[in-house]
């Protein structure tokens, strides 16, 4: 995250170990430690060598990768500009655009650059603001920045949202007390391999996430509770096999839409209220 002196992101210089016991690091320099298949990653503004060589022998961990990208480089070649879908624009921190949403995206995933988010938010805007459907209840899971968290809230609805990176769970707060809609989500770190989802009286459950997580959700009944989804993450080349995981008996297709090869389903149960009356 943005700490002073830092107002926006140039170049990240990234160290991986070998373990995710991280000791909290205190250095105006530092982006933040996220988690990943049992590795720490490190963020930093600048050039770290020693003090991470330093952070290994002390802790008896090991570097096991560095690399030195600017901004656009690791948010895959892409600057972080203002944009707008539906009727919301969204600018980063560092710019002055008057924006409907403001984000600091860090090195989270979910910075609206990405097809699958842009156009998950582009969906979450068009229910949200559907006036017969009454959503006032969501479930993000997977919320990276927390940006889909926020583009509901703004419309009033609240919204639990979940990610397993606890970086990703603090830049989500940090956005949503920035936008000032922290008292309509909260933002919780929640593995969805090993907790399972209540999706129970829920009006809308976007899950923008890894195909593989998408079919143990799928197969999973309780997940099926709600009344609407809006599922990304995947391609179309991946469709056919996700597909399969689907029981397609009980769940009515409402919307499959691409952003480029990226696809988003919108589909609700046969039980759902939104298809009675």
């Amino acid at each position: 995250m943005l700490r002073s002196p830092y107002t926006k992101y140039d170049r990240l210089f990234i160290y991986h170990l070998d373990t995710i016991d991280i000791p909290a690091i205190n250095d105006p320099d530092w982006i933040g430690t996220w988690h990943e298949d049992g590795n720490g990653i490190v963020f930093f503004h600048t050039e770290k060598d020693a003090f991470m060589a330093d952070l290994c022998t002390r802790h008896n961990c090991a570097l096991i990768y560095q690399a030195d990208l600017s901004y656009e480089e690791w948010d895959a070649g892409q600057a972080i500009t203002p944009f707008t879908v539906g009727s919301l624009t969204v600018a980063p921190v560092w710019d002055e655009t008057k924006a409907d949403i403001t984000l600091d995206p860090s090195v989270i995933f979910g910075s609206g650059f990405h097809p699958t988010t842009r156009k998950c938010l582009q969906m979450v805007n068009k229910y949200t603001t559907t006036p017969e459907l009454h959503i006032r209840s969501m479930l993000d899971l997977g919320t990276g920045t927390g940006l889909l968290a926020i583009g509901a809230a703004k419309q009033g609805t609240r919204v639990m949202a979940f990610d397993n990176n606890p970086l990703a769970c603090e830049v989500a707060r940090a956005n949503t007390i920035y936008n000032r809609v922290d008292t309509l989500v909260e933002v919780k770190e929640v593995d969805l391999r090993t907790n399972p989802v209540e999706t129970e009286n829920i009006d809308l459950i976007v899950a923008n996430i890894h195909p593989e997580l998408l079919k143990d959700l799928f197969l999973s009944p309780d997940f099926w509770h709600g009344n609407l989804y809006i599922l990304s993450g995947f391609m179309k080349s991946m469709e056919p096999e996700l597909l399969a995981h689907l029981d397609t008996r009980s769940i009515k297709f409402l919307e499959r839409t691409r952003n480029g090869k990226w696809c988003v389903w919108v589909v609700a149960p046969n039980t759902s209220t939104f298809l009675k009356g």
